[in-house]
């Protein structure tokens, strides 16, 4: 899905003008014509959908500074351009001040919007990254964070809201790869003990013989090689959560260690010889059947009863397409800017693919797939053949590459501009220069200095020309 920017353009052929640029640039468009239908639109239940807004200074009504405001109450990360045909220093010190991403004065050409458009979503996606791995470090994820669009996601995030505010054990279950620490962060974020550590054990990688240092710690010289106190994952955790990730495979003699340090609340560091009363919030996640688990003796029943007080399970990806496209946009936009790539989405067949396709290692596979289309992509959408995997597992046949045009050459070399109609008459000269201006247009592909030139006037003769003629310009 592309990446769509509001457009608030009183005058109609400078709204013709900017909305074809930014649509051949590969973006979706909504335009407003004042400044209060654009914070209607702001304020409706599509407003997330905005990506960007294109604002203009001067508009009828409340003006692009006032429209500027209220959107940074109402969404303060939301990338805004500010757009005018006055350039004083007062007037783009005023909008750089209310918030403003970039300021361009009109008319602006087509690399100019461009590349202030790329930076800006570029600067969103790093700061909302980087917001959220302060929030992650410090404990404070929530579920805004997760990426979901499915009513079935939707019942899994109800159910984990609810269970947030208490202190009740949690067992979260779901295949590997469906977001189960996501979940777990998110309820510590929202509930008492937001802010404070999260601990994760890993209790596929814990080693039998250190289990209770790693878990409960060791004083010094308690045993060979321990050459200084130690504190474990459980005092580490205290006042906040500690999360126990694929539960399902400790071993026995470790569920039983485990079992005694939930039951009392306690501790007991090894070389100790006094107890360490700890307050921990417990969530567990795993991609077993613990019940089938306990019936074959492979996981103690009543550690599983202890653990499983609150269940969750997270569904599939296969069973929650809905999700796929926020979470395709989602990644694209992470990794196109790790890569320092302009992807901005993908097209319709390569996202049927994705939609069609099982994904058996869920989310975290599909996150893999993206990032490896993101490296292989050298247009400005992802397709179907930078998923070359996935097509083939499907069956499905990649399209041959598309050789890019060679610059400057139109797809019409032997198109040339009519003096006369087909009566023989003279045609007027306003259809004949609008004709040629856009032949021009499309010959450089859309490089208005270069068209500019080669007509012999000057970009801004160019462009008062073309909002004159209400031209819709399209970049070949």
């Amino acid at each position: 899905m592309a990446q769509s920017i509001l457009i608030v353009e009183d005058d109609p052929a400078q709204l013709r003008y900017i909305d074809t640029v930014v649509r051949s640039l590969g973006y979706a468009t909504t335009a407003a014509t004042d400044g209060e239908a654009a914070v209607e639109r702001l304020l409706n239940e599509d407003a997330k959908g905005f990506d960007l807004v294109l604002l203009d200074l001067v508009l009828p009504g409340i003006d692009g500074v006032e429209v500027l405001e209220k959107v940074r109450l109402m969404q303060p990360q939301l990338p805004v351009i500010m757009l005018t045909m006055q350039g004083g220093v007062g007037t783009v010190v005023k909008a750089m001040r209310a918030g403003a991403s970039d300021f361009m004065i009109k008319p602006v050409s087509q690399e100019r919007l461009q590349v202030s458009i790329e930076n800006a979503l570029k600067l969103q996606t790093l700061s909302g990254e980087l917001s959220r791995i302060s929030r992650r470090l410090t404990g404070d994820l929530g579920f805004t964070d997760l990426i979901y669009k499915s009513s079935q996601m939707a019942g899994v995030i109800d159910l984990a809201r609810r269970a947030g505010g208490s202190n009740i054990p949690i067992l979260i279950e779901g295949e590997s790869g469906v977001g189960k620490e996501m979940v777990a962060r998110a309820i510590q974020g929202t509930g008492d003990r937001s802010g404070k550590p999260f601990v994760i054990v890993n209790c596929g990688a814990l080693p039998e013989n250190l289990v209770e240092s790693i878990l409960f710690g060791h004083e010094k010289g308690s045993f060979t090689g321990a050459l200084a106190k130690h504190i474990g994952r459980f005092e580490e955790a205290t006042g906040g959560t500690i999360f126990f990730d694929e539960v399902g495979e400790l071993t026995p003699d470790i569920q039983v260690k485990l079992l005694r340090a939930l039951q009392q609340g306690e501790i007991d560091p090894v070389g100790s010889n006094r107890p360490i009363t700890v307050d921990v919030r417990l969530i567990s996640a795993t991609n077993r059947d613990l019940m089938a688990l306990v019936e074959q003796g492979l996981f103690r029943e009543d550690l599983y009863y202890r653990l499983n007080v609150f269940p969750v399970r997270i569904p599939p990806l296969r069973e929650r397409n809905d999700d796929i496209e926020p979470l395709v946009d989602f990644f694209v936009s992470r990794a196109a800017v790790s890569e320092g790539k302009t992807i901005r989405g993908v097209t319709p067949e390569a996202m049927a693919l994705l939609n069609s396709f099982t994904w058996p290692g869920n989310v975290r596979q599909l996150e893999n797939a993206i990032f490896r289309g993101i490296v292989l992509c050298d247009d400005n959408l992802l397709g179907v053949a930078d998923f070359p995997q996935i097509a083939e597992r499907l069956g499905v046949e990649i399209p041959a590459p598309k050789f890019p045009r060679e610059q400057g050459v139109s797809e019409r070399p032997g198109e040339a501009i009519r003096a006369v109609d087909a009566s023989g008459t003279v045609r007027p000269l306003k259809v004949v220069e609008e004709e040629l201006i856009r032949f021009a247009i499309e010959r450089n592909n859309g490089h208005m200095s270069k068209v500019a030139k080669q007509l012999g006037i000057g970009r801004s003769t160019l462009y008062r020309k073309i909002r004159d003629l209400g031209l819709e310009v399209e970049r070949a």
